[in-house]
């Protein structure tokens, strides 16, 4: 049995809470929070921009902590789950790698590539797993893309058009906070950097144009990735301009030798395109839940401690790779020109 301690009660460590209920071999055994209310099971202030809102938990059973420190003195916590705002996340992760726990981190791995290299330090030097949590590979659709492309089933993915829009949240302020989150285009778009990577791998430049706010966050982008003359023609739009009235959309349009694949949420489930002219929807695995997608996010990292090593869809070094990739679409955007990877 795989001990899981959560650190940090927000929206995302109440999902990820929810998400473990029906995890195999694994299981929330402590939570740890500044928050004394939390510590006592009133969720009722959480809530994110999808799934359920916060209510009364029975945190009973739990090991209820208000320091890291503490929790990480706990010798039966084998996984820590870091879901405190990411400019935390390389202080709490490397803390808990040099206490001998393996850990999984929500996205984004740090805030800026030297924290996230020393993160991946301290992993080797603790032989311990350090594995963040990209969730959007366990989505259905994505993952059914991932298979595609990766397994070759309709040959090479020759262009394709990624896309993550939402409207600007009212129940978070932090999300254009750049010191907190990096804004959206790294907080937000930090999903499409991370699948581009793992599907098409890292290319050898941006160039990226965007809509800049007024704190200095880009608020909203379109990026090529260039990777030249043998290499797949992908762009992606991501930001928060919509209206409320379309509060969340995302989706692809993948154009592959054999096969094209289009699926946007909400308007257009995902459907396989073929050669002469007929089309079908795959049966898709996994549930509709808000949470489901979390669940087979956090068995993967339970699986990569049984295990002895990590899923790829967790891995620290693609995390870091897709952080990089968002700060130099940025630097793209400002400066109005191609940017070296």
């Amino acid at each position: 049995m795989v001990r899981i301690g959560i650190v940090g009660v927000g929206f995302m460590g109440m999902i990820h809470f929810l998400a473990a209920r029906k995890l195999k071999g694994a299981q929330v055994t402590a939570i740890c929070s500044r928050d004394e209310k939390k510590l006592a099971g009133d969720w009722r202030s959480i809530q994110g921009n999808f799934g359920p809102r916060g209510e009364m938990m029975d945190l009973s059973s739990m090991k209820k902590y208000r320091s890291l420190d503490d929790l990480l003195a706990d010798k039966d916590i084998d996984l820590v789950d870091v879901c405190n705002p990411t400019n935390l996340h390389p202080e709490t992760a490397i803390k808990a790698l040099n206490a001998g726990k393996h850990v999984l981190v929500e996205k984004a791995i740090a805030l800026n590539p030297k924290d996230a290299d020393a993160m991946l330090d301290a992993a080797k030097k603790a032989k311990r797993l350090l594995m963040v949590a990209h969730v959007l590979p366990f989505f259905p659709e994505f993952a059914f893309a991932a298979q595609a492309i990766r397994g070759g089933e309709f040959g090479k993915l020759l262009g394709g058009h990624f896309k993550r829009i939402i409207s600007k949240p009212d129940w978070s302020a932090e999300i254009g906070d750049v010191s907190k989150t990096g804004g959206p285009a790294v907080d937000l778009h930090i999903h499409d950097t991370h699948f581009i990577g793992l599907v098409c791998g890292v290319p050898g430049s941006v160039f990226s144009t965007g809509v800049v706010g007024t704190g200095g966050a880009v608020d909203h982008l379109t990026t090529a990735y260039l990777y030249g003359a043998n290499g797949p023609a992908v762009t992606c739009s991501s930001g928060a301009l919509t209206m409320k009235g379309r509060p969340f959309v995302h989706g692809y349009e993948l154009y592959l030798e054999k096969a094209t694949l289009v699926y946007e949420s909400g308007t257009c489930p995902l459907t396989v395109l073929k050669a002469d002219g007929s089309s079908e929807q795959p049966k898709l695995a996994g549930g509709d839940e808000a949470t489901t997608a979390f669940t087979s996010e956090i068995q993967a990292a339970v699986d990569g401690v049984n295990a002895g090593r990590e899923h790829d869809y967790l891995s620290g070094k693609l995390a870091r790779d897709a952080l990089v990739m968002c700060y130099r679409e940025i630097e793209s955007v400002k400066a109005g020109k191609a940017v070296v990877i």
